[in-house]
């Protein structure tokens, strides 16, 4: 049995905080195409297209067939519905939020009457765009005779060969300290000072019931420059710089309970609680070029550098355990620590290149206007998820052990994540005043196989209408988003441990309403 340590607020380990995982830099490079009503209609296949604001975010060449200018706005309104099978068991989780796409003005050359020639122009554009949305309920639960959260405390302390039990109290402020100290995992009876071996009191064996709830928020919102030129209205070339601002909120509780009635086993459930809140702005630059071989054909070609971003994160986590009539009911918060405050930790995070090619095909204009008008349009794109990096801040942690962590960090990225390709295609028929668009996209599997069931995808179908007269035009559009995906709750070196298999299933409603400037 361990002794009754006393924790001195204000102690801190040169652990402070490591809060970071590869499921992080997933979260911020996985993301799925946004932009105007009218984009999100067709699949967000715009590399090709042209003449819609949201090429700023995909390619700025697109800008540059503009001849007069848009100001534009996108409200929307999403709806996501998740369920998570764990052991056997499916849970669901419901969040609807609301949203936004492109929005903005374009000034074309139609703008100014010395750049007005029909052979050549050139467009600027300032926009804003919710690139990423966070926001998702997670749930599951299940029986689990394999493993136990506790264990990962217990690889921690092996990792660092600490058997000094004081250390073990105050060493790890955001988790296993805390564990230690509330008797979920404790030494093994026997042990001398700084020669302790340590034990999880969650009764593996019989079973445990395993709950994980995590509630996300936040997401990428993007300010975007664009300039795009043409010449001879054949060959396009556009460029962007955007300055992206990245919010995100985790507010994570895992559960684990002894799944029989035996009151005499030292145990009845331990939680962990965990709250993160990751606040940043990055930069990127986004080029592009689309060529007219013939007035009815365009291909396009865009590149995004990786976005680098300068993040701060700020961290709290609590445990409680109730061991019955071993030690009763114990909590412990990491502010103990911290001197009641959240640790802070900055670091720079670099997110992976894009490339992407596309081809449309316009319909001709034709003298008689109720005949169909319209395209066809297709993009690829190829995205190295694996590309992820992590980078210490230089005003920031720039301690050798914090250094060879995120080196690590980075190497478990490339070891978790491979490149994938996401298809794009969509189309539109116009019939006087009205539009009609259908599109699909389809984003690969990020995940390398490493045996533990990795494997997610997205799939999206949509659909809109459109209205254009008199320089007024409004669009609408349903996107509906199906997929899968995994989750952790625990990774274990040595140890068994499972995922929960998650179907994604969401909507996206959007309204661009614009006029003619």
């Amino acid at each position: 049995m361990k002794k009754i340590f006393l924790i001195l607020p204000g102690i801190i380990s040169s652990t402070f905080l490591i809060a970071q995982e590869p499921a992080d830099a997933l979260r911020y490079s996985w993301i799925i195409s946004s932009g105007t009503a009218r984009q999100q209609a067709v699949g967000g296949a715009m590399t090709s297209l042209g003449g819609d604001l949201s090429a700023v975010f995909v390619n700025p060449a697109g800008l540059g067939f503009y001849k007069t200018g848009d100001a534009v706005i996108t409200p929307g309104f999403d709806l996501s519905n998740n369920k998570a099978t764990y052991f056997g068991r499916t849970e669901s989780g419901k969040k609807n939020n609301l949203s936004f796409g492109a929005s903005g003005v374009v000034l074309g050359t139609g703008i100014n009457n010395k750049w007005k020639k029909k052979s050549g122009g050139a467009a600027f554009a300032f926009a804003i765009n919710r690139t990423a949305g966070f926001g998702s309920k997670l749930l599951y639960r299940g029986l689990n005779n394999q493993s136990s959260y506790s264990q990962k405390f217990l690889e921690e302390i092996k990792n660092n060969n600490d058997k000094d039990a004081n250390h073990v109290a105050d060493g790890y402020p955001f988790g296993t300290s805390l564990a230690f100290n509330t008797y979920w995992i404790d030494t093994i009876d026997g042990g001398t000072a700084n020669n302790y071996q340590f034990q999880t009191r969650a009764p593996i064996a019989t079973g445990l019931i395993q709950e994980n709830s995590i509630i996300n928020k936040g997401g990428i919102t993007e300010l975007a420059l664009g300039f795009a030129g043409n010449s001879k209205d054949k060959y396009f070339f556009g460029a962007t710089m955007g300055l992206p601002f990245l919010h995100y909120v985790k507010e994570a509780t895992f559960t684990e309970a002894d799944a029989t009635n035996n009151t005499a086993n030292k145990f009845d459930f331990a939680s962990i609680t965990e709250n993160l809140v990751t606040d940043g702005f990055g930069l990127n630059l986004k080029l592009g070029f689309i060529y007219k071989p013939k007035e009815f054909i365009r291909l396009g070609l865009a590149v995004h550098t990786p976005t680098l971003y300068m993040l701060t994160d700020k961290y709290n986590a609590s445990v409680t355990t109730n061991t019955e009539t071993y030690k009763g009911q114990l909590v412990q918060a990491s502010g103990t620590f911290t001197n009641g405050t959240d640790a802070e930790f900055k670091y720079w995070l670099t997110t992976p290149y894009r490339i992407m090619a596309s081809a449309s095909y316009v319909l001709r204009e034709i003298e008689d206007v109720r005949k169909q008008k319209g395209f066809l349009t297709a993009d690829i794109e190829y995205v190295n998820y694996k590309a992820s990096s992590y980078k210490t801040d230089p005003e920031g942690d720039n301690s050798q052990s914090t250094k060879d962590y995120l080196k690590s960090l980075n190497k478990a990225i490339d070891n978790a994540y491979k490149a994938a390709f996401n298809l794009k295609v969509g189309g539109e028929l116009k019939f006087t005043t009205i539009m009609a668009r259908l599109g699909a996209a389809y984003y690969g599997n990020p995940y390398k196989d490493l045996g533990h069931g990795e494997k997610g995808n997205r799939f999206q179908l949509s659909g809109g209408l459109g209205y254009r007269n008199k320089g007024i035009f409004v669009d609408l559009t349903y996107v509906h988003t199906m997929g899968k995906d995994v989750n952790f709750a625990y990774r274990l070196q040595n140890n068994p441990f499972s995922a929960a298999t998650i179907k994604l299933t969401g909507g996206n409603i959007l309204a661009t309403i614009g006029f003619k400037i």
